[in-house]
């Protein structure tokens, strides 16, 4: 059965970088959209950056310029390159990869605060 496991969040001050990481095991990742999307306390989940299997990306239009999706197909492993974070960005951040259906990854907190 197919498994995404997150890593890479944490605090960060303002104006500070993190990565995120999503290694899937047990789904054809490769043949897959990857997906990063966050929600924050209060609010609804929102999409942030999805890329295809093709290598094409989409960004939300607040992350376009700091933020950067990529992905591994020989590591099974969706990346978030986020950089000039700012409070706002403010968190939790879940993968996505979608094949005949969706997994999701379990989450991992993003705080930026100084």
């Amino acid at each position: 059965q197919g498994q995404l496991v997150e890593s890479g969040g944490g605090l960060v001050q303002p104006g500070g970088s993190l990565r995120l990481s999503c290694a899937a095991s047990g789904i054809a990742f490769r043949l897959g959209a990857g997906g990063w999307y966050r929600q924050a306390p209060g609010k609804q989940r929102e999409w942030v950056a999805i890329i295809t299997s093709g290598g094409s990306t989409t960004y939300k239009e607040s992350v376009k310029e700091r933020f950067t999706i990529s992905r591994d197909n020989v590591k099974n492993t969706l990346y978030l390159q986020m950089n000039n974070l700012e409070p706002e960005d403010t968190a939790v951040y879940y993968c996505k990869v979608s094949l005949y259906r969706d997994y999701w990854g379990q989450g991992t907190q993003v705080t930026v605060s100084s």
